[in-house]
C-alpha cells in the first residue's frame, strides 16, 4: 500500500512540474502582505503553470538569493515597495549576480510612486533610465480610458502588439486592448544591443514627474516612442530581465475590466490577463528558448538536399580534414514553447549562418532547413574547405532579440595534401604541353640512337680508289 501511495505522489509531482525551461522556483518580493490579494488571479495562473511561489518581504533579514554559492530561486518578481530601499539581500550587486547566475527577473514599476534606489541603480547598470526616480508617470490625452481616468488621462489603452518584431514569431500576438494604469516611462540606451522594447508609448504620450507641479510639457524628459512601457534585457548568458511599467495592470480588477477609448464610443474588455501570461512566460523562459541539439559535419561531395545521414560519407565529426575537401555541416535546433520543445523555424527574412573561420571567416554560408523531426528542425549546408591549412572553427553564432543565444563552435584541423594525394601529371591539362615536350625529346633521342646504331659505317676513300 505504501508503494502505491508513493507512485501516486510521484504522479502528482510530475503533473505540476514546471513549464519553464529554467526551473519553477519563483520568489515574489512584496512589501505589504495585504496587497497579495490584489493579484490573486496572477498567482493562480502562475501556480497553474507549475511554479512554486515564495512570498517574501524586502525587509526580511533572512532573505537570501544564494545558498552555498548556488541560486535558491530560479526567477524573481519584484513588486514596487513603498519604501526607498529593498534591503541588503536585494542590492543592485546581488541582483546582477543573480542574473549572471542564469536567474531571471521581472520588475514591476508604478508611475504614481517613487522607484526604490536599488531598482533605479540596477536599471542604470543595464542602460535603462527612468524619466524620474520619484514618480515617472506617463500620460496621453488621446489614448486613455475615458471610464476610469476621464480627467488625469493616466490609464493608457494600447493595442495588443502583433509581434515583438515584424519578422519574429508571434510570441505577443493577438487582438484587443491592454490597459496600463499609471505607467512608469523608461528610456533605453542606444549603445547596448541587449536592450529591446516590448511595448512603446503612443506618439502623443509624454512622461513627467507628478511631484513637480511646475514642470511644463515641453520640459518632459521623454515623449512619444522614446518612452518604453515594457522593456526587455537579455544578457549574454541568455538570462532575462523584464521591466513592466504598470504594476496595476497585473491586478485582478484590470484582467477583465471594461474600458472605453476616448476616441471610441464602444466599450471593450481588456486582454491584460493574456498579456500578463505572455510577459511572464517570456520573462521566465517559457517561450523564446532555442536549444541546439545534434551537430554533425562530415565529408561530402554534393550540396545537401535532404537530411544529413547518421554516418555521412566517411567518419562522422572528424577532427581533421584536408584542404579543398567538400564538407557537409548540419545542426538541429528546437524551440521551447510553454511545456514542450517544437521545431524551430527561422523568422521571415532572417538567416542562420555557418562560419568557417580561422582568424577571420573564410566562408559565411546560410544554413537551410533540410528536415524536421517531432521536436526539431535540421539546418544544413555544404561547402569546400579553403586552400589554407591550419586550425579552423565551424561556428554557428545566432543571436536575435527575444530568442536565447545559440553559439556552437567546433574546432577542426585542415591539413595540406599528402605526397601521394596530389593528382597525377596527366590529369592536369595545363601540364600537357610540358609532358608533350618531355616525351618529344625522349622520342627524338631514342630515334637518333636507333638510327645511329643501325646505320652502316661510311666507305673510306682508300677503298674507293682501289
Amino acid at each position: 500500500m505504501r508503494w502505491l501511495f508513493s507512485l501516486l505522489l510521484l504522479g502528482l509531482l510530475g503533473a505540476v512540474s514546471a513549464v519553464s525551461s529554467a526551473g519553477n522556483r519563483l520568489l515574489v518580493v512584496l512589501e505589504e502582505a495585504a496587497e497579495k490579494d490584489l493579484f490573486s488571479t496572477l498567482w493562480s495562473d502562475l501556480e497553474g503553470r507549475g511554479y512554486s511561489i515564495s512570498f517574501e518581504s524586502p525587509k526580511n533579514d533572512k532573505l537570501s538569493l544564494f545558498k552555498l554559492g548556488a541560486r535558491v530561486y530560479d526567477h524573481i518578481l519584484i513588486l514596487p515597495p513603498k519604501s526607498k530601499g529593498l534591503g541588503p539581500s536585494l542590492s543592485p550587486k546581488t541582483l546582477l549576480e543573480f542574473i549572471n547566475s542564469d536567474g531571471n527577473i521581472l520588475v514591476a514599476l508604478s508611475g504614481a510612486a517613487s522607484t526604490p534606489t536599488a531598482i533605479n541603480s540596477l536599471l542604470l547598470e543595464l542602460d535603462i533610465t527612468l524619466s524620474s526616480d520619484r514618480a515617472p508617470l506617463v500620460v496621453d490625452h488621446f489614448n486613455y480610458d475615458s471610464l476610469s481616468a476621464p480627467e488625469n488621462h493616466d490609464v493608457l489603452l494600447m493595442p495588443r502588439p502583433a509581434s515583438l518584431r515584424d519578422d519574429l514569431k508571434n510570441y505577443f500576438s493577438g487582438d484587443g486592448l491592454i490597459a496600463l494604469p499609471r505607467s512608469a516611462g523608461q528610456v533605453l540606451g542606444n549603445a547596448s544591443p541587449l536592450l529591446a522594447p516590448i511595448l512603446r508609448a503612443p506618439p502623443t504620450a509624454y512622461s513627467y514627474d507628478t511631484k513637480d507641479d511646475t514642470q511644463a510639457v515641453d520640459e518632459s524628459f521623454a515623449t512619444g516612442s522614446q518612452i518604453s512601457l515594457v522593456s526587455a534585457v537579455q544578457a549574454r548568458n541568455s538570462a532575462r530581465l523584464t521591466v513592466l511599467g504598470s504594476v496595476e495592470s497585473l491586478q485582478d480588477k484590470w484582467f477583465d475590466a471594461k474600458v472605453k477609448a476616448a476616441v471610441d464610443s464602444k466599450q471593450a474588455k481588456t486582454v491584460n490577463r493574456d498579456f500578463a501570461k505572455q510577459i511572464t512566460a517570456w520573462a521566465f523562459k517559457e517561450t523564446g528558448v532555442v536549444k541546439a541539439g545534434r551537430v554533425e559535419h562530415y565529408l561530402s561531395e554534393d550540396v545537401v538536399e535532404s537530411a544529413a545521414p547518421s554516418n555521412g560519407s566517411g567518419k562522422l565529426n572528424p577532427s581533421m580534414y584536408r584542404i579543398k575537401n567538400d564538407v557537409t555541416f548540419s545542426i538541429e535546433l528546437s524551440e521551447y514553447s510553454y511545456d514542450k520543445y517544437i521545431p524551430f523555424e527561422l523568422p521571415t527574412a532572417d538567416a542562420l549562418q555557418l562560419e568557417c573561420t580561422m582568424l577571420s571567416p573564410f566562408h559565411r554560408l546560410d544554413l537551410l532547413p533540410v528536415a524536421k523531426t517531432a521536436n526539431s528542425t535540421i539546418y544544413a549546408t555544404s561547402f569546400t574547405l579553403p586552400d589554407q591549412h591550419g586550425i579552423f572553427a565551424l561556428r554557428v553564432n545566432y543571436k536575435r532579440p527575444f530568442l536565447t543565444n545559440v553559439d556552437e563552435k567546433h574546432q577542426v584541423t585542415v591539413r595540406h595534401f599528402a605526397h601521394d594525394e596530389w593528382p597525377r601529371s596527366w590529369r592536369i591539362s595545363g601540364g600537357w604541353p610540358w609532358i608533350a615536350g618531355l616525351w618529344s625529346v625522349i622520342g627524338g633521342f631514342l630515334a637518333f640512337v636507333v638510327v645511329w646504331l643501325y646505320s652502316a659505317p661510311p666507305v673510306s676513300a682508300a677503298k674507293k680508289s682501289n
